[in-house]
């Protein structure tokens, strides 16, 4: 792609300014460095650096703490070791960057020579010296033996090649790292790592990639260091998710393409019009700079006896993947009926069926219109009443008729009635041909299976919707669906030795972005898809999956592709060890490691007016590698 022109393209409902840059190569710098040997480690990394830069990389990007290597123990320890960004290091890899005419982001650890305070940092080196620099944001459980949470917020550097980001390791447990940088502008994340605990690439740093519509360059290591197993698999991903490359164990380097013209189109794939941030839907996005999760959740969703999370208990979570007939209610409801009386389901609590399964896909506003019913009402007595002789919970989607228009909803429901309904809130092009945007927000209902917030289909694409629920203390997120991606990722064999619980072999489902929403957020989520058999496109893979985090035995349960069937998951919402609860989805450990102070951006309407550097370098053109 040689485009010149200024001209505007269009992306979705977004205009995004066509680049006059040709695609260029990238690189990623996979080493194991040495603690107590920061000379030895510079050289190996100045000679892969400049290996790349000779083959033509453009950007190129190192491990982090990759000067200095990671496991330090204390500030005594590494001391001796750091080095204020400019010095000599950055000065070092300054003079590579300008030889060659390229951009480098070099993972070094720093003091600010004002204060001696000490940071986990990434510095952007250009030809011209250093352009800006990241300080690690969300802290993993070494840095608070030596440094201090970054203090520069989520910068965004304009450089030549393009609007460069960088996050660092536990960063991209965060959707916020990369969603914000996004949001202002950034066409590449950078991704320096010391990634570990499982197979790599990440199903995470592709989630991060997909979501936000950015190219994200990851170097990580692969040694063993004061017992800690480091996963390499540096790569670099796509703004689909789509992993171009990777390098599974061993020094060396791994090479790609960034095309700016594809980081700029948010459009979710070719021929769609659904647009990744112009879809967003801050207006409901409120509570994502509250720090719920600062205090234990008990204590917090508790104080004043106002909203009291539920006691909890051990239950039973069923998912049905099945292809519900259009404009058939009466045979579709005959047919959750059975589905919800089969064996397969009789010891289950809650039974979560697909998206619109009541009335079957919609095509038009005129079918909408027929099939449109209040709540409560007919179909919504129907599933009361298979409820009560089930003695379960009940989700399912249907045509809401609403006082303003008609809705994309999905209607949770127990023996007694309608416990709570929720509106879609991020429609696809075929839900805005019949269906009005969600009106009551994000909301979360309380019963004795726990807390229970719900998300239909598209809306799961948006990792803010999923926070949000978290934020609200969701011990559950239920998703009926009918989505034909992203789709679910197999990954093959690592050659890193891991702890047992890892699977080291081929897996089917590395990537599963639902998998990617229980994880980050400390909630089980029930992922409720249309079967490929009949209905248009849906690609299944529906599932149940817990709230552990990447460094946990995974725990859940998989239906493997398109065919109709159920699939159950023990679900447990107790609050362990009152107040202060052990099991995760009460104790939310990783929303309380949350750094809303930097997260304004998120309920922003039109965030990329913010200022999104803090150095920028002269302009001057590169001479770019044509691929």
């Amino acid at each position: 792609m040689n485009g010149s022109s200024g001209a505007a393209e269009r992306s979705g409902d977004t205009t995004v300014a066509a680049s006059p840059i040709s695609p260029y190569r990238v690189a990623a710098i996979q080493t194991d460095p040495t603690l107590f040997a920061k000379e030895e480690n510079i050289a190996t990394l100045l000679q892969l650096t400049e290996q790349a830069a000779r083959s033509g990389a453009k950007l190129i990007v190192q491990t982090e703490m990759a000067t200095t290597s990671y496991c330090w123990g204390s500030r005594a320890e590494i001391a001796p070791y750091v080095e204020p960004v400019p010095g000599p290091t950055t000065e070092r890899f300054g003079e590579l960057a300008a030889r060659y005419d390229c951009y480098i982001v070099v993972g070094l650890a720093e003091v600010a020579p004002e204060t001696g305070v000490f940071y986990n940092t990434a510095a952007l080196v250009g030809p011209d010296g250093v352009v800006g620099i990241y300080r690690k944001t969300h802290s993993y459980i070494s840095e608070p033996k030596w440094a201090k949470d970054g203090d520069l917020g989520l910068p965004v550097f304009d450089t030549p090649l393009g609007r460069i980001a960088i996050t660092i390791c536990m960063d991209a447990v965060y959707p916020e790292t990369t969603r914000i940088p996004a949001l202002r502008g950034a066409d590449v994340v950078c991704f320096p790592t010391n990634w570990l605990s499982e197979k790599s690439p990440s199903p995470s740093w592709m989630a991060r990639a997909f979501e936000s519509g950015v190219y994200l360059i990851a170097a990580n290591r692969y040694g063993l260091e004061r017992g800690v197993q480091f996963s390499g698999g540096s790569c670099v991903i796509d703004p689909d998710g789509v992993v171009q490359d990777s390098l599974d164990v061993g020094d060396g380097i791994v090479y790609g393409k960034v095309d700016l013209r594809r980081a700029r189109d948010k459009r979710l794939g070719p021929g769609r019009s659904e647009d990744k941030l112009a879809d967003r839907r801050p207006d409901a996005y409120g509570n994502l700079t509250l720090h719920t999760y600062l205090w234990n959740g008990h204590a917090f969703h508790g104080l004043y006896d106002l909203r009291p999370l539920p006691e909890g208990r051990r239950s039973r979570a069923s998912v049905v993947q099945m292809a519900p007939a259009p404009g058939d209610v009466t045979g579709n409801l005959e047919r959750i009926t059975a589905l919800a009386t089969g064996p397969e389901t009789t010891e289950s609590d809650l039974l979560v069926f697909p998206e619109l399964a009541v009335c079957g896909p919609i095509s038009d506003a005129t079918a909408a219109e027929h099939l449109a019913e209040p709540v409560p009402g007919p179909a919504t007595e129907r599933l009361r009443e298979i409820a009560a002789r089930r003695g379960a919970l009940v989700i399912a989607g249907l045509v809401e008729r609403g006082e303003d228009g008609l809705y994309n909803s999905a209607v949770l429901v127990s023996p007694e009635g309608v416990v709570g309904v929720y509106r879609k809130l991020h429609l696809t092009a075929d839900d805005k041909a019949w269906a009005t945007s969600g009106d009551v927000g994000l909301p979360t209902f309380d019963t004795p299976v726990g807390r229970i917030g719900l998300l239909i289909g598209y809306d799961a694409v948006f990792p803010e919707a999923a926070r949000s629920l978290a934020i609200d203390g969701a011990d559950l997120i239920a998703c009926p669906s009918l989505v034909t991606g992203p789709a679910v990722t197999p990954w093959g064999a690592t050659a890193i030795p891991h702890l047992p619980h890892v699977p080291v072999g081929p897996t089917a489902d590395h990537f599963h972005l639902w998998r990617e929403r229980a994880r980050e957020n400390n909630t089980y989520v029930a992922f409720a898809n249309g079967a490929g058999n009949g209905t248009e496109g849906a690609m299944g893979w529906s599932g149940i999956f817990g709230p552990g985090t990447e460094d946990q035995p995974r725990f859940d349960a998989l239906i493997h592709g398109a065919e109709a069937g159920t699939i159950s998951l023990p679900i447990d919402t107790t609050n362990l060890d009152t107040p202060y609860a052990t099991n995760p989805v009460r104790a939310k450990d990783l929303v309380g490691m949350r750094v809303p102070i930097w997260y304004d951006p998120l309920q922003m309407p039109n965030p990329t007016g913010v200022a999104t550097t803090t150095a920028q370098p002269p302009r001057r053109e590169p001479a770019l590698v044509e691929l």
